[in-house]
């Protein structure tokens, strides 16, 4: 697989994709230069000469990349929901919802990881002729499974102590996760349970104005920012509760590791009811912080267990969801029999 990226800086995943034989062509922002980033788009692709192109967008809008793809010889063209919302009000969701069908009609392909996120992106209309795809976002099940050592080696390096409270949250910071009102929710928290320790996994435009908060409310020093850590399984086991407020979502990667792992979930109700596939995950509306920091501590005391069996039933298992991805977006049953 080749990508294209734009922007200049380089990205996570590049040296991987790179050691596996990938290329990486990197375009002008289209809010830089639309006209430099449709043509040098419409290069990438001609130059690539793959005939399937794949789009992982939040919204109807991202399709136009595939119109400009068609036209540089694609030949399948597949669409991928990422979200429930961009964040997008007035005009913006107006223009989403009158534009998503004519939009994502070049898309052959279209997927989405739940209902709220296929709603979004292509409508109902799209979902009732049965035009959407579901894809999970299966995991390496064995990688999650909760590990005591893990746990144990993870509190050591942030200094907590074993008998700790520990509330976790991963994702970036930005206003759709709404790390403001888990700050009130995790000083409520530290009422009954003054040992309780807040985990902040990743990075983003936020972080500044996060800890800001969390200094003014008394609660700093209770707070680890870790920032983009690599061993995310590792850090679920260290968990006893994992939060997500977030204002929206498509399907939260993160419920998902967390219930592979073991682990209870705390969730806004604006979350899709199908993140929850092990009866892990309790959801609660963002307007009361004093219900949320009950339910965590609550929520903490879950034995955990082995939910490898139900996260498989449920159709998490990264084997089985690969080869779909394969079906649904190359066409073919496995990479073997296009080789073939």
């Amino acid at each position: 697989m080749d990508f294209v990226v734009s922007g200049d800086g380089r990205g996570y995943y590049e040296d991987e994709i790179e050691r596996l034989g990938g290329r990486v062509f990197r375009i002008t922002r289209k809010t830089k230069d639309f006209s430099a980033y449709r043509r040098e788009l419409f290069d990438a692709v001609r130059e690539d000469g793959c005939p399937v192109v794949l789009r992982i967008g939040s919204n109807a809008f991202s399709a136009i990349d595939l119109w400009i793809a068609k036209r540089a010889g694609a030949r399948r063209l597949a669409l991928r929901s990422s979200n429930a919302s961009d964040g997008q009000a007035g005009l913006g969701m107006l223009l989403q919802r009158a534009l998503r069908r004519p939009l994502t009609s070049v898309a052959n392909v279209k997927i989405a990881p739940s209902d709220l996120a296929a709603e979004y992106t292509f409508g109902p209309m799209a979902m009732r002729k049965g035009e959407v795809h579901y894809l999970r976002n299966a995991l390496d099940l064995d990688a999650y499974a909760f590990s005591a050592e893990k746990r144990t080696a993870i509190r050591a390096e942030f200094s907590i102590d074993a008998d700790a409270l520990v509330v976790g949250h991963v994702g970036r910071f930005a206003p759709q996760k709404n790390h403001g009102f888990l700050i009130e929710v995790f000083t409520e928290l530290l009422k009954s349970r003054p040992d309780a320790r807040l985990v902040l996994v990743g990075k983003g435009e936020l972080e500044d104005e996060v800890c800001a908060k969390a200094e003014a409310f008394g609660v700093l020093g209770s707070i680890v920012f870790t920032g983009v850590r690599s061993d995310v399984p590792a850090l679920l086991s260290a968990f006893d509760a994992l939060a997500l407020p977030s204002l929206y979502e498509g399907m939260p990667n993160v419920v998902i590791e967390a219930q592979a792992a073991g682990l209870s979930c705390v969730v806004s109700d604006t979350v899709t009811r199908q993140a929850d596939v092990t009866g892990l995950v309790e959801y609660l509306p963002i307007d009361n912080t004093t219900a949320w920091a009950k339910v965590l501590e609550s929520a903490a005391t879950v034995e955990r267990l082995d939910t490898r069996t139900a996260m498989t039933a449920a159709g998490y298992d990264i084997s089985s969801e690969a080869k779909k991805f394969v079906e649904l977006v190359y066409g073919v049953a496995t990479i073997e029999s296009e080789l073939d």
